[in-house]
């Protein structure tokens, strides 16, 4: 019996959340993503500490602003992950522009023309962006012109479905910070797999894309245990940091295809009809959802302002 993880690869893209190569390189991922927290990370790392040093000091920190290096500095951290996978790289827009579609536009074709200054085409970059309306928007712009987006921190169906609409190319729903609120407002320990708020989020969202033929790919992330996973073997993609992916790798016990396009086309499900107010609407009557999406903006914000001033104290 092959280990779980290469069972999961046969039915399911695997992608490593992660900004360190070597993590990225043991398991052999087809895509990679990032996020400001993760390059922090990196950044912070002894063994990548020399790729923040070399990206800072090749700019006059009293010209050029942090967040313009910080721009380049995950540039750099997409193009070494490039080198050792063979997909796609996703790389954020500051989210401090989450409610300004014309600035993440802006942002985001000057990503593309980093990495197209180092030789990466278009076709090997995700440019991730928060799945506000804002986002969105920005995302259907950007789409039109060729550079493919990833929508995050993505936790209600109706950010999904407006993703779909747009015609974006992928969605990060996040899994894992779905289970942690409900555990927190609902005072419990744990749900089993099959009663997950996060995977049951997902799976609705996967089974209503495959049911209305969305090319638009579901990209499970955030992911707190194996038994997530498990249960949303099947999924066009999964990103999972190092710590489960080796727990995947230790494993032989049998794994089972949970989620499938044919199973998803006998679903009973009706379509949404999605505008502006109605998306509006729909995500301020889900709490979680909206304080999700608030907070891990915030988040981001906060690691991409911890960056920033760690280039201002070189």
């Amino acid at each position: 019996m092959n280990d779980k993880l290469c069972q999961l690869k046969s039915m399911t893209s695997v992608v490593v959340d992660t900004g360190e190569f070597e993590l990225a390189r043991q398991y052999t991922p087809e895509d990679a993503t990032t996020n400001p927290s993760l390059i922090l990370k990196a950044a912070s790392h002894p063994d990548y500490r020399h790729i923040f040093e070399s990206v800072v000091r090749s700019f006059d920190t009293d010209q050029v602003s942090p967040g313009t290096i910080v721009d380049h500095l995950s540039v750099r951290f997409g193009c070494e992950l490039l080198q050792i996978i063979p997909g796609r790289v996703s790389t954020e827009v500051d989210a401090r522009l989450s409610f300004d579609t014309a600035a993440s536009v802006d942002k985001a074709r000057q990503l593309i023309d980093l990495y197209a200054s180092e030789g990466i085409s278009n076709d090997r970059i995700l440019i991730k962006i928060a799945s506000t309306w804002e986002g969105i928007q920005a995302g259907k712009i950007l789409e039109r012109e060729g550079i493919h987006c990833n929508l995050t921190l993505l936790f209600s169906f109706a950010q999904a479905v407006a993703c779909a609409e747009a015609g974006i190319t992928l969605i990060s729903p996040f899994v894992g910070r779905i289970l942690d609120w409900y555990k927190k407002h609902e005072g419990v320990d744990g749900y089993p797999a099959e009663h997950d708020p996060g995977v049951l989020s997902v799976k609705r969202i996967y089974n209503y894309f495959k049911k209305f033929d969305y090319p638009t790919i579901v990209m499970g992330a955030s992911f707190r245990n194996v038994e997530q996973i498990e249960a949303l073997a099947g999924c066009d993609k999964l990103t999972i940091s190092p710590p489960l992916l080796e727990t995947l790798n230790q494993s032989n016990s049998p794994l089972t295809r949970v989620l499938s396009a044919d199973a998803a086309k006998a679903e009973t499900m009706n379509r949404v009809d999605l505008n502006e107010q109605r998306f509006r609407w729909m995500l301020n009557e889900d709490a979680m959802a909206t304080e999700k999406l608030a907070e891990g903006i915030r988040l981001f914000s906060k690691d991409q302002l911890t960056l920033e001033k760690m280039i201002e104290d070189y």
